[in-house]
């Protein structure tokens, strides 16, 4: 079993930044690919940004891409989405997620292991 925490949401004003974490316990993250994903009031949740196991490769939804940054930092167990010049449509709760897959994580929402609780980013216009 993996327990994914994400913290670091909040409020902030159009163009600002969030850093936000995701920290696991129970085992170690580096057999697993990870990512952010987020959930809009009335919308589906959607897929935002992706790392494989090592960092090595990453993958954006096309709305942030070149705002986001994905990392991790398995020797702290943590992952973490860097946003940027943040927009009122990025208002959402962001839940990190954890497989053994990377293709799971990119395309297979449905099928991804594990999901933290989530934590709410609101952007204000």
């Amino acid at each position: 079993q993996v327990q994914l925490v994400e913290s670091g949401g909040g409020l902030v004003q159009t163009g600002g930044a969030l850093r936000l974490s995701c920290a696991a316990s129970g085992r170690t993250l580096s057999s697993y690919a990870m990512g952010w994903f987020r959930q809009a009031p009335g919308k589906e949740r959607e897929f935002v940004a992706a790392i494989n196991w090592s960092g090595g490769s990453t993958y954006y939804a096309d709305s942030v891409k070149g705002r986001f940054t994905i990392s991790r930092d398995n020797a702290k167990n943590t992952v973490y989405l860097q946003m940027n010049s943040l927009k009122f449509e990025d208002t959402a709760v962001y839940y990190c997620a954890a497989d053994r897959s990377i293709v799971v994580v990119t395309t297979h929402l449905a099928s991804i292991d594990y999901w933290g609780q989530g934590t709410q980013v609101t952007v204000s216009s």
